[in-house]
């Protein structure tokens, strides 16, 4: 009975021990719990600063998060190099992760495994061994292994690789990003949460020279987008071994994960010698700290699951003649980014790139169902493995009413030109649509059949009513050939003998958005779609946002609403896997400004209207026997919330 007492005390101690591990790698001394701190002065940390409480608090008490133990933590196999939780391991001293290491340690077949696991090739059981080696001379064996291996790769050519990396562009420039929770459209976008600077995590830990992957504490300095820069635990305000990573990658995890899962913590080489005792200094760090939510990983997964599959078929819009739509089939999809076939390219070459919300995507049978033009394939029959795309994955406009006072053929109002998207210009109304729809056409750059109209939603940010950009300080792009400047709407309405759309009749939501000037985050090339690039918020004008893509002259900015899904968070091309393109530098700017961006603006150049020095000035009244006042609005406006910025029309 006693002995079957002590056994269950020595169970329960066991067990305990298990439960208060850090899970810290045995191999550092100074990670026993019997020592204590060399230095007072370096265990009296200042408070960590309170963050929001959403996010789960690491306690003292072993339920989220456990404690480092030099004796019941982690040991590593000193046969066969595996590691595991101490108290599983074999011999009173815990040398050897099984009874089989245990005695091919003490037979004559140690050498060669010890060199063979040192290079990284698994043990042979034939290995002969002359002595025994002790852990730390089989670190410093495989440290002095590594070195070798650098002083080889150092002497071979280098070889220059041009790539882009957000870390140094932000660090280099103090610039700032746009925060995930701006794009409800991305991963994570609307389950964020409240990670912010001060958050602890754990990560690989890369200042060390042990033979096996291992992890340490580190403290998030600084956001931007899923980007975040780390600090390891222990660093206080030394930031020589500051690193950028996404934070939604594999290898971030919350604080417990490696006690959990069997991990090694061990502190970076760099600052090993500040601290005997290491459990103190994280539990006196780490208790009432911040970190990702335990199912955060699982988050991040299910964010990145799309709807769409490949061999869907869509209707899209036909970039060749933007009045009408055609089939296309899903060939690939990256990040809830479609690149879109249309059905009658044999060679799969003529493609359209978009997002699955874009609102130029539709189901088959959406363009017979609006009255909206479509070209018919020549393709009598769906090819094998094609299948409609479900209508419930395309995005939901807003329902309007339509009975009362509505959009009328011929009304004039402003809009975005999506084959200029830097301007916007003097619009008509064409044609009116079901559900909603509108065609719209550009004033002075219509062909005559048509052809290049272009389909809105009534509620579409893309539209604004007459006066809109005089308002906003914004410059208007006067129809082509129109000579009576600068553009008055009074005098143009008048000479055309038109009416402008009533002011109630566009969408005037205007999100809490979170956007400011100056932010940095990812956009698409609208003109170029297939393109992802780093670009900058340079104006806020209520929901309007002015993209500007770095390294290339203003007039590529465009006109984008904040809610649009082609921008992203800093970093969405690294998570997805997405080719992001770099901002252009100077000695490569000017050439191809007269090459590859010649087509986009040759393409534009059409639409686009003279430009003028200073902004228009409307003062007279638009229509006889009506009356309009004119709010005062202001540039770059960045109020979130909804405000009056149309020109109100009174009863």
């Amino acid at each position: 009975m006693e002995n079957t007492k002590e056994l269950t005390e020595h169970s329960s101690r066991v067990e305990r021990k298990r439960r208060d591990s850090f899970g810290m790698f045995d191999g550092y001394d100074s990670c026993s719990e019997d020592t204590s701190s060399s230095s007072s002065s370096d265990e009296s940390e200042e408070e960590v600063a309170p963050l929001p409480s959403s996010l789960p608090i690491i306690k003292n008490n072993g339920q989220v998060y456990t404690y480092p133990d030099g004796k019941s933590g982690m040991a590593t196999c000193e046969m066969c190099g595996m590691v595991g939780v101490r108290d599983a391991f074999y011999s009173k001293t815990k040398r050897f992760c099984s009874v089989s290491c245990s005695r091919s340690y003490s037979s004559n077949s140690k050498k060669a495994s010890i060199l063979a696991r040192l290079q990284g090739k698994p043990p042979t059981k034939k290995s002969k061994v002359l002595q025994k080696q002790p852990l730390v001379a089989k670190l410093a064996a495989y440290a002095q292994y590594q070195a070798t291996l650098q002083n080889q790769a150092k002497t071979k050519a280098a070889v220059p690789v041009e790539g882009f990396s957000w870390g140094n562009y932000i660090n280099s420039n103090s610039f700032t990003a746009a925060p995930v929770t701006c794009f409800k459209h991305a991963p994570m976008g609307t389950c964020w949460g409240d990670i912010a600077e001060g958050v602890r995590v754990e990560v690989p830990n890369t200042d060390c020279s042990l033979p096996t992957k291992v992890f340490w504490i580190a403290g998030i300095v600084k956001l931007a987008g899923y980007n975040a820069l780390l600090r390891y635990e222990g660093f206080e305000n030394d930031s020589s071994l500051d690193f950028w990573c996404n934070i939604c990658g594999s290898d971030i995890h919350p604080v417990g994960w490696c006690a959990t899962s069997g991990k090694p913590l061990v502190p970076p080489r760099t600052i090993q010698h500040k601290y005997t005792n290491w459990k103190a200094f994280l539990v006196k760090r780490l208790t009432g700290a911040k970190t990702l939510p335990p199912d955060f990983s699982q988050k991040v997964s299910e964010s990145m699951q799309y709807p769409f599959k490949t061999s869907m078929r869509v209707e899209v819009v036909d970039k060749t003649h933007l009045c009408r739509t055609r089939v296309a089939v899903v060939e690939s999809v990256i990040g809830g980014r479609l690149r879109l076939v249309y059905e009658e390219s044999e060679d799969k070459t003529d493609d359209f790139w978009c997002h699955m919300y874009s609102p130029l995507i539709h189901h088959i049978g959406w363009s017979r169902s609006i009255g909206h033009r479509f070209k018919r394939s020549d393709i009598t029959k769906k090819q094998d493995g094609h299948f409609d795309a479900p209508p419930h994955l395309f995005m939901k406009v807003k329902e309007v009413d339509a009975a009362g006072e509505w959009f009328k053929e011929g009304m004039k109002l402003e809009a975005i030109d999506p084959l200029n998207l830097s301007a916007i210009c003097v619009a008509t109304v064409r044609k009116v649509l079901a559900d909603g729809y509108l065609m719209i056409g550009i004033d002075g750059s219509e062909a005559a059949d048509g052809s290049d109209w272009f389909c809105y939603h009534a509620t579409s940010p893309s539209i604004f009513p007459v006066g809109f950009c005089e308002i906003n300080m914004i410059e208007l792009t006067p129809p082509r050939g129109y000579a009576k400047l600068p553009f008055k709407w009074f005098d143009y309405l008048r000479e055309t003998d038109s009416i402008a759309a009533p002011v109630k009749l566009f969408n005037k939501e205007v999100p809490n958005h979170g956007f400011h000037v100056g932010m940095k985050l990812e956009a698409v090339d609208l003109m170029e779609p297939r393109l992802v690039c780093v670009a900058t918020v340079t104006r806020i004008i209520h929901r309007l946002l002015r993209i500007h893509f770095d390294g290339w002259e203003d007039e590529y900015d465009q006109w984008v609403d904040c809610e649009s899904p082609d921008l992203y968070p800093v970093g969405w091309c690294q998570l997805t896997g997405y080719q992001l393109q770099p901002p252009a530098p100077q000695s490569s700017r000017d050439s191809q400004s007269s090459s590859s961006k010649q087509k986009k603006k040759a393409k534009s150049q059409q639409y686009k209207g003279q430009k003028k020095m200073t902004s228009l000035q409307l003062k007279e009244e638009l229509l006889d026997g009506e009356e309009y006042s004119f709010l005062q609005g202001t540039s770059d406006q960045e109020s979130n919330g909804s405000a009056s910025y149309y020109i109100k029309q009174e009863p």
